[in-house]
Order: structure tokens, then sequence, then C-alpha cells
């Protein structure tokens, strides 16, 4: 998207617009979406789209979360995980990862 393009619309009742489909396109907006509108200082208006979280999902797409997600895809591609036979062995495996922490930082 390097040079400019310069779409039309026509204002409808009640402050109506159709957003042109090319603008559509590039924001990858669709029926429902919400857009939000931002005016600079220098009166230069921009539109975004915006992706609502429910408020159920917010946890998920916390910096803390995601940063989280990240270092297990990490682990994932690094080949650091482990299998179990039984959800018992699982169990077991992360008490003494449990434990072993534990017994580092009482160290520290």
């Amino acid at each position: 998207m390097g040079e400019k393009q310069f779409l039309r619309t026509r204002l409808r009742v009640k402050g109506q617009v159709t957003v042109p489909v090319e603008i559509r396109n590039i924001l990858g907006a669709e029926e429902g979406d919400e857009l939000v509108f931002m005016v600079d200082e220098n009166g230069r208006v921009f539109v975004e789209r915006v992706q609502i979280i429910p408020p159920d999902q917010a946890w998920f797409w916390s910096e803390r979360w995601q940063r989280l997600e990240r270092e297990v895809q990490q682990d994932i591609a690094n080949q650091k995980t482990h299998q179990f036979d039984t959800p018992e062995d699982a169990v077991k495996y992360l008490n003494n990862v449990a434990g072993e922490e534990d017994a580092e930082n009482k160290a520290n």
C-alpha cells in the first residue's frame, strides 16, 4: 500500500457511510465489526478495526499470559516436552518439579 488511494463515499441519513470495499479489505473488516475513528492534531482522520475481547477471555490476552504462551511455544519448538502414559504419571512429575523448585527457592 505504497501509494495514496482516494476513495469516495456519500454521507447518508443519520451520518451513515458505506465503507468502500477496498478499505474494508485493507482493514479486514466484515459486517458487524466495530471501527474506531481517530483524528490527529492536523485534522487527519484514521480508521481502524477494533476487536472486542469478551470479558471472560480478557485474561488470555494479558501481557503476562501472552509471554507465557510464547515461552510454551518455544519449549515445544525446542522439544522440551514430556509425554506421560497416565494422568497420575503427569501429576507425579509435576509434584516432583514443584518440590525441586521449592527446595531451590529455600536454598536461595
